[in-house]
């Protein structure tokens, strides 16, 4: 199955009790149908990204990045590559990438779509190119006490609470409220929402 493929059908099976949610899910879905290039960042129009709230197992705590381009703590994520196979290796990639986690558990499918504009690359003048991320938000539970790496992708890189998150935007707000209903599922990492998610490392 090819990225592309795979997109679509993790897509075709996200849910969401939300109706704003699943409206976007099927805008998602049309935008996917119009050309295999959009899970690439060189589709200008707008592209596919990956990304995952990342949750301490053992506080509750949420891992940001401080991003350098947008000045803002937001979760970690960013563009397909060419060896990722799936969306959820993306994902997974991501979290390796920009924080050095290498073990914990990945929920299957996404808890959360987030579309929006974002200065992406530059021309050949050096002019920011505007595009559009077509976000899919996966969720990710680490072991306590673990070990991070900070990327050069990254200006800081940080454990909050929930009673002292940073200056966040709505949407990774929202991404924290729905992340809790997700952990709900999980229970005590051996309900019976379990199957619903994946060891890595």
């Amino acid at each position: 199955m090819s990225l592309h493929a795979d997109v679509q059908s993790v897509l075709a099976n996200y849910q969401h009790d939300d109706a704003q949610q699943r409206e976007l899910a099927e805008g998602y879905r049309r935008f996917v149908a119009t050309d295999p290039g959009t899970v690439w960042r060189s589709s200008r129009v707008g592209h596919i990204t990956a990304s995952s709230l990342v949750v301490d197992e053992s506080d509750g705590r949420v891992l940001l990045t401080l991003h350098p381009k947008v000045g803002r703590w937001l979760q970690l994520g960013g563009h397909l590559e060419p060896e990722d196979t799936t969306l959820l290796e993306a994902a997974l990639r991501e979290v390796r990438e920009e924080s050095g986690i290498q073990q914990g558990r990945i929920r299957m499918l996404p808890i959360r779509l987030d579309r929006h504009d974002v200065p992406c690359g530059r021309d050949d003048d050096g002019r920011v190119l505007a595009s559009v991320h077509w976000d899919v938000q996966f969720l990710v539970v680490v072991p306590e006490a673990v070990d991070l790496v900070i990327s050069d992708e990254s200006d800081d890189l940080a454990w909050f609470s929930r009673a002292d998150l940073p200056d966040v935007d709505a949407s990774v707000a929202a991404l924290i409220r729905d992340a809790d209903g997700a952990l709900g599922e999980l229970g005590e990492l051996g309900g019976s929402g379990d199957r619903d998610w994946v060891t890595f490392g």
